[in-house]
């Protein structure tokens, strides 16, 4: 009787709920159960906790039974917070029926957090096959859950790449939901040469290109013979396929360059004499012209220096025979 007393105090679910798969959650009623001041009223709160856990399995049982990590952690944080907030107000009325009522919120709180989940968060693969990890609300452990496709395939696409030669090409086949994938996967990258959507491939017309854990891989200085059908599949080392896409790549050819060809002015005809277009005879004649009034101009120059000579050459005789004449006066 002690036994079945203590178990009913720390409240230990034999059936475990979203909520109550939560350590500290568990504490927190085991901590709210102990405190009422009488076995009494702890018989009579154990009794509300078993109910209420009761309505939480049945309420995860509804949807699915399980919950994600994510889920779950902000379920028991608002559930807590409005605890805490239960816990510091002052009862107005029966201590009982006041905790039926915070029960009943964690109840509301779970089903808001796993209608949130259920519909879109737990399977939200459109294509290709999605395997995950997620808590079972039953046991409390964690269990693998496996998603297949709306439509049951694994092709999740056809999608058209242009390219021109010596440029580049980005495939990226990511989404969003290849992160809750358990495991190790990796992305596969082949391709089939030739020009894409001529003919239905098969696999032996695929060759390997890269295995990375990067989901995009980048063409660059994209020749002609590059384009064809390039497939990207994500996979384990298992090799099992989760998800597969194709992309068409085409290459378009760079327009041929042409050499401008070099502009030639036509000779002129012997008889053209246009002043603007000098012939052989009247270069001569222009040259003897010049050359003419250069000889005149230095024969003109030789006289003038010459007389201008002479000048000096009298004045400077007619100095000199002055002075003799004085010199000569002052002797007699």
């Amino acid at each position: 009787m002690l036994l079945i007393l203590v178990a009913l105090i720390y409240c230990i679910p034999t059936a475990g709920a979203c909520l109550q798969c939560d350590r500290t959650t568990r504490n927190m009623h085991e901590d709210f159960i102990l405190s009422a001041p009488t076995v009494n009223e702890q018989i009579e709160l154990q009794k509300i906790c078993d109910y209420a856990y009761v309505t939480y399995r049945d309420t995860s049982q509804n949807r699915k039974g399980v919950i994600d990590p994510t889920t779950l952690y902000r379920a028991k944080t608002e559930y807590q917070s409005e605890f805490d907030r239960f816990l510091k107000t002052k009862p107005t009325g029966s201590l009982t029926f006041e905790t039926i009522q915070i029960m009943e919120k964690g109840r509301k709180i779970l089903e808001k957090h796993l209608d949130a989940f259920i519909p879109d968060g737990l399977c939200p693969n459109k294509c290709g096959l999605l395997s995950r990890r997620v808590m079972d609300c039953v046991s409390c452990k964690y269990k693998i859950y496996i998603c297949p496709s709306l439509s049951d395939q694994l092709d999740c696409g056809v999608y058209p790449v242009q390219a021109e030669e010596g440029g580049q090409a980005v495939l990226d086949c990511f989404l969003p939901w290849h992160r809750l994938l358990m495991g190790k996967a990796e992305y596969y990258y082949s391709w089939a040469p030739g020009e894409p959507g001529n003919k239905k491939q098969t696999e032996k017309d695929f060759k390997a290109l890269v295995v990375t854990h990067d989901s995009s891989v980048v063409l660059n200085q994209l020749h002609l013979d590059e384009q064809g059908t390039y497939r990207c599949s994500l996979q384990d080392q298992n090799g099992t396929v989760f998800y597969r896409v194709t992309f068409l790549v085409t290459v378009a050819a760079l327009p041929l360059q042409t050499c401008q060809a070099f502009v030639t002015l036509p000779s002129l005809d012997h008889g053209d004499y246009s002043p603007l277009q000098p012939t052989e005879n009247l270069f001569v004649a222009v040259i003897a012209m010049v050359t003419a009034l250069s000889l005149a101009a230095s024969v003109g120059l030789t006289v003038v220096l010459g007389v201008m000579m002479n000048r000096q050459r009298t004045a400077k005789d007619l100095r000199r025979s002055r002075k003799e004449e004085k010199y000569t006066e002052g002797t007699v």
